[in-house]
């Protein structure tokens, strides 16, 4: 889908202590989100380039896998190579049981 340069990972694979990247919109983060993971809109990535850790385990995730494989092509190609799209996104995270915390007082949910 993204060609060699985007590595991936499947929800089952995700290390507990892996450093997760949502690069979802603020609404769709407030709705459902990883515990412990940092928000990184899509569009801000190039200007909070410094936040993204340049080592240890990067999993980048969106709903279902499409603009965090772009950001992760987008890291490679600026030295990042520690950085991993979790293929299926929010969605496959969800329906894997993994859990989800929401900012609006409502049940978790993916948008």
């Amino acid at each position: 889908m993204f060609g060699p340069n985007v590595p991936t990972v499947v929800v089952a694979d995700v290390a507990d202590d892996a450093y997760l990247i949502d690069v979802r919109e603020p609404q769709e983060w407030a709705a459902g989100h990883a515990p412990g993971a940092h928000h990184l809109p899509m569009m801000e990535v190039p200007q909070r380039l410094a936040e993204v850790p340049q080592d240890g385990d990067v999993v980048v995730v969106c709903r279902s896998g499409g603009r965090s494989g772009q950001v992760v092509a987008y890291l490679r190609q600026h030295g990042w190579d520690n950085v991993r799209n979790l293929a299926g996104g929010m969605q496959d995270w969800a329906a894997g049981a993994r859990p989800m915390v929401s900012d609006t007082g409502q049940p978790a949910r993916v948008l």
